[in-house]
């Protein structure tokens, strides 16, 4: 609002006090339709967050970076150490809510256990007031999410080498024992000296909290545009594949500029993630080379299973596609299904006829040489097949 309308407001409340002397300026606001009352709500639950903060002993509040749902995020200067440092606040809203409560340090206790230079770094958790705050290293720099918006598509080379970063971030987590479950855009921060690190684990677990996987069965934790299926069908074993989806999809998005799939509503585009089959990134964009395209597709892949096994696996093809060679894991996959279907159908023998070896067929003896010649081609075929693949590896 304009400061002359708050010159007004005040002016009206100041006449309007006369007889209600509990009438608030806010209340005025409201009442000449100045502001609504849901703005009202947001300004005072901001303004309760920015003035609880300021109380959290030891640091100095600097200004505010960001608020989400879940907390609000400011910059601050740490006194003891003279350094910037992040702080996460819960809002006073949810300080009363247990499992709020939990997460919120549950966040603060894995992040605590991993040290690496692509991890945003633990400093501190605790309690001031009525308010929960979590201290975490600061990143000087924009998010992929703000790179994509501002650029619409990342470049390969700089995808790749952001993919490898948190690729790096995962290996290290994952290796002791925990899944981020959040792989996102938003998540991913690029420092101004060209370093990504790894946010947010607000919703990481460790692979061997079987009492809070089992707690969480059935329900989908994850953000749809990047979840992985299983995490939408809310399997209690979850692993480091889900990551690896998560990411697959966030490359996507880098390199393409679009989601993997898109709805009109969370639902829809989860049930696209279990169902729909994926364009392949190198159709939305043609300059992507063959080798990006396959890493992304295996990360892709609906079954954990055919997915990168892990994230050191992922690291080598895609120093691989920088060096420009073919990714040694993604790609290399035979389906040999399909001959085999191929030959079932050939020797499938017609209705209506015999199929004991000797037995009288009214088959033409010239047919029966063609089948078995195309029986004959396709077998040579897969061994083709089978050998360029031998040949393809060993390079």
């Amino acid at each position: 609002m304009t400061s002359d309308e708050l010159d007004e407001a005040l002016e009206l409340a100041a006449k309007r006090r006369e007889l209600d002397p509990s009438l608030s300026v806010a209340e005025v606001l409201v009442v000449e339709d100045m502001i609504t009352r849901r703005q009202l709500d947001r300004v005072r639950g901001e303004y309760e967050t920015d003035k609880n903060s300021q109380q959290i002993p030891g640091y100095k509040i600097l200004r505010k970076l960001g608020a989400g749902a879940m907390a609000t995020v400011f910059l601050a200067r740490q006194l003891s150490l003279d350094r910037l440092v992040a702080i996460k606040v819960l809002p006073k809203r949810f300080s009363a809510n247990e499992s709020f409560i939990e997460r919120f340090y549950r966040e603060g206790r894995a992040a605590a256990k991993l040290n690496d230079s692509n991890v945003v770094q633990a400093y501190d958790v605790g309690q001031a007031g009525e308010h929960h705050y979590f201290v975490m290293e600061y990143v000087d720099g924009e998010t992929v999410y703000d790179a994509i918006k501002q650029e619409k598509r990342i470049s390969e080379r700089a995808a790749l080498k952001i993919l490898k970063q948190v690729a790096s971030a995962l290996k290290h987590a994952h290796e002791r024992g925990f899944i981020h479950r959040d792989i996102k855009p938003k998540n991913i921060m690029i420092a101004s000296n060209g370093t990504v690190k790894l946010a947010d684990l607000g919703l990481a677990r460790a692979l061997s909290d079987q009492q809070l996987a089992e707690s969480e069965a059935g329900r989908a934790y994850g953000t749809p545009f990047y979840i992985s299926p299983e995490q939408i069908r809310g399997r209690v074993q979850i692993g480091p594949e889900a990551d690896i989806y998560g990411l697959g999809a966030t490359m996507y998005h880098m390199v393409t500029g679009k989601v993997p799939f898109e709805g009109r509503t969370p639902s829809q585009v989860m049930h696209r993630h279990l169902k729909d089959d994926l364009v392949p990134p190198d159709h939305v964009n043609s300059k992507l080379s063959a080798g990006t395209a396959q890493i992304i597709e295996m990360m892709l892949e609906k079954r954990p299973s055919d997915r990168y096994g892990t994230a050191s696996d992922l690291i080598e093809d895609i120093d691989r596609v920088l060096d420009k060679k073919r990714p040694l894991h993604a790609g290399s996959r035979i389906d040999l299904s399909t001959v085999a279907q191929s030959l079932s159908k050939d020797e499938t023998v017609p209705a209506g006829l015999p199929a004991r070896p000797g037995a009288h067929s009214s088959t033409p003896r010239g047919s029966q040489s063609d089948a078995t010649l195309k029986i004959l081609l396709i077998t040579i075929a897969g061994l083709l097949v089978l050998i360029l693949a031998f040949i393809f590896l060993s390079g």
